[in-house]
């Protein structure tokens, strides 16, 4: 096939792949993205810095050997440099190694190195130059220097700093899963590049809000965020300016909220429904921002990007044989996958259920929140239809959530 490389600094080229069609990735709704790769061109050495996805390496071969026209170069590259191992970085890596240049230097973390063994089985022959922060490599009037950066978002991952030239290629951290045609954050609105890096924030990067705090404080300690020019992640759009996202990661990161509440519920027979409608009304009714979900037809993904920047939320769920009704399980599973705990943020939680006759959803909805780092301040159990008594109660400690956060 053909495709154009991206030029987006003096010798240094996107060689990645759009991926228009995909709809889901890590478990998420998401509308299409990109695989970035880069071509770092010095007077010395070609690097490769990252691969792509399974089945799309003609994308990422066509983009290369356009880049290298574009430079009037013979095609070869003298070194293949992996932040992070993870398949959708590096499926074709092996394959493109062997393809452009067999006797090339390779760096990685450490954990990289074994994880790439762990999943292709085909890398034990290679020899891999492990690094860390602190490490360089001179290329030819250039410098790359590593920087680890585990848990954003694996535990091998790392990133690394063109020097001279002031771009971080970050892999994981800083992404989002857009597919669009264009390449820079400057050529799209900011408000949907934000949603959507909140989004991948939410869902991929929560767990290592801690370390992301201890990471931005190293980078900002050492110098380099006053060096970055351009942030280039592995999905999305490349960063022009980087301060935007770097302050957004820093507010997500360390539990910065809105006076917002998100509900989130599943009903059988309307009763829990109208529960949730009342006690959104309830907090609407104190200038409390409202972000709504029923799990019938919304994904927890979605959710858990609202959590995020909320300073509580409304969970119900019918009981259904003296539990909670089951659909409503997954997204408690993510809630306890992500861990927003981790970034600081203390955030309440409103349990609302309607129940038959014996209950027993409240109970463990609350252990299961407990259990995800969620403050649990109120419940409200309700027999079969709620009366209009009952919808009062609900508006009223709907209210009483939405005052609690402004204390």
């Amino acid at each position: 096939m053909k495709a154009k490389a991206a030029k987006i600094a003096e010798g240094v080229y996107w060689v990645g792949v759009l991926h228009w069609n995909s709809r889901t990735f890590h478990g998420y709704g998401i509308p299409g993205t990109t695989y970035n790769a880069y071509l770092v061109f010095g007077e010395e050495k070609t690097v490769l810095i990252d691969n792509v996805y399974g089945g799309l390496d003609n994308q990422l071969y066509a983009r290369i050997e356009d880049a290298f026209a574009q430079e009037g170069k013979d095609i070869q590259i003298d070194v293949f440099v992996q932040n992070h191992s993870e398949m959708d970085h590096s499926t074709h890596l092996r394959e493109t190694i062997e393809k452009y240049n067999p006797e090339a230097e390779i760096y990685a973390s450490p954990n990289c190195a074994k994880f790439l063994e762990q999943q292709y089985h085909n890398f034990g022959d290679l020899e891999i130059n492990t690094v860390q922060t602190g490490d360089e490599i001179d290329i030819g009037g250039r410098t790359l220097a590593f920087v680890s950066a585990p848990m954003l978002h694996w535990p091998d991952s790392m990133f690394t700093f063109l020097v001279e030239e002031g771009i971080l290629f970050s892999n994981d951290a800083f992404g989002q899963h857009v597919c669009h045609s264009k390449r820079f954050d400057e050529d799209y609105s900011l408000d949907v590049l934000e949603k959507e890096a909140q989004k991948y924030y939410a869902n991929l990067v929560t767990l290592g809000s801690p370390m992301l705090r201890m990471k931005l404080q190293e980078l900002t300690d050492n110098g380099i965020v006053d060096q970055i020019k351009m942030i280039a992640p592995c999905h999305g759009q490349i960063w022009k300016n980087p301060k935007f996202i770097i302050d957004l990661y820093a507010k997500w990161g360390s539990g910065v909220c809105k006076d917002k509440i998100t509900v989130i519920y599943d009903t059988m027979h309307h009763s829990t429904e109208k529960l949730a409608f009342q006690i959104a009304e309830g907090i609407a009714s104190e200038g409390v921002e409202v972000a709504m979900y029923f799990m019938q037809h919304d994904g927890p993904d979605d959710a858990i990007t609202d959590i995020l920047d909320s300073k509580a939320i409304a969970l119900g769920a019918p009981t259904m044989m003296n539990k909670p009704f089951p659909r409503i399980g997954n997204m408690l599973y993510w809630l306890d996958c992500v861990n927003f705990a981790g970034t600081t943020s203390n955030k309440n939680a409103l349990i609302f259920s309607s129940k038959g006759w014996g209950g027993g959803a409240v109970a463990k909805l609350q252990k299961d929140l407990e259990t995800a780092g969620f403050n649990v301040t109120d419940t409200l159990d309700v027999t079969f239809v709620p009366d209009e008594d009952v919808l009062k109660e609900a508006f009223e400690k709907g209210a009483e959530l939405a005052r609690s956060i402004k204390e």
